[in-house]
């Protein structure tokens, strides 16, 4: 408890740094409202039910979109490592794509599929993809060639050897890319939301700016960077009990 509390304790400190500078006038209070103020407009929004109606379609579409991606990704990155002609077919493509700005994606996917959730889940599949595919084919080409060759010369099939020691093999740099997409998901969704929605985290933080409700503003940013954060922490939780055997 006395290690947790030291790690969370820059948190506390920045929260008395905020309120102490809003209250004494340091700052514009409509720059940075005192964080009781943006407290209380938090309840407001979630007795209002805006806040959960439209965390909820973000959850939608942020999750959606990420499961596609990590589905989709980590079976073609293994899939490249394991297939040399589709490796040098696609391994261009996805070195093309990597260094792009995902969010430059936003005016086509709303071409493609409109306003709608289409446009938004396409955009996360898109961005997340990538940082899962370069995961799963780092993995599965630094597995042990030893291994390989010993499950060949033991008769072992091709889709044999390649759930028994491929994936294994290409599962942490495949869990660290699907973590770097979680955490691009959160961003490329509000991004998405922001430019092209009428519902969602990224709709609500716009319209409550537009209107000046700016305590309610902060109020949704500070929601959405806590469910990043408990996000990624429940994710490393879930990698530690994945990589056990390891140990």
């Amino acid at each position: 408890m006395t290690r947790t509390a030291v790690r969370y304790l820059p948190l506390l400190i920045l929260a008395f740094a905020w309120e102490a500078a809003a209250r004494l006038h340091l700052v514009s209070s409509l720059a940075l409202p005192p964080l009781s103020h943006v407290a209380v407009a938090w309840l407001d929004l979630v007795r209002d039910g805006e806040l959960i109606d439209n965390g909820l379609i973000s959850i939608y579409r942020g999750g959606v979109g990420l499961l596609l991606a990590v589905g989709g990704g980590g079976g073609l990155g293994v899939a490249m490592a394991f297939w040399r002609p589709l490796d040098a077919l696609l391994k261009p493509l996805v070195e093309l794509l990597y260094p792009l700005p995902k969010s430059a994606l936003i005016p086509v996917t709303v071409l493609w599929l409109g306003f709608d959730d289409g446009s938004k889940i396409l955009l996360i599949f898109l961005g997340c993809m990538i940082p899962v595919t370069i995961g799963a084919y780092n993995g599965a080409r630094g597995a042990d060639h030893a291994l390989v060759w010993s499950a060949r010369s033991m008769g072992a099939s091709r889709v044999r050897m390649l759930w028994d020691v491929v994936v294994p093999s290409a599962l942490p740099e495949l869990l660290n890319g699907i973590r770097t997409a979680l955490a691009l998901s959160f961003i490329l969704l509000v991004s998405a939301e922001l430019i092209s929605a009428q519902q969602g985290f990224g709709y609500l933080i716009g319209y409550l700016g537009d209107t000046g409700a700016y305590e309610g503003m902060f109020a949704v940013v500070l929601t959405v960077a806590l469910l990043g954060f408990a996000a990624d922490r429940l994710y490393q939780m879930l990698m530690q009990w994945l990589l056990r055997w390891r140990e």
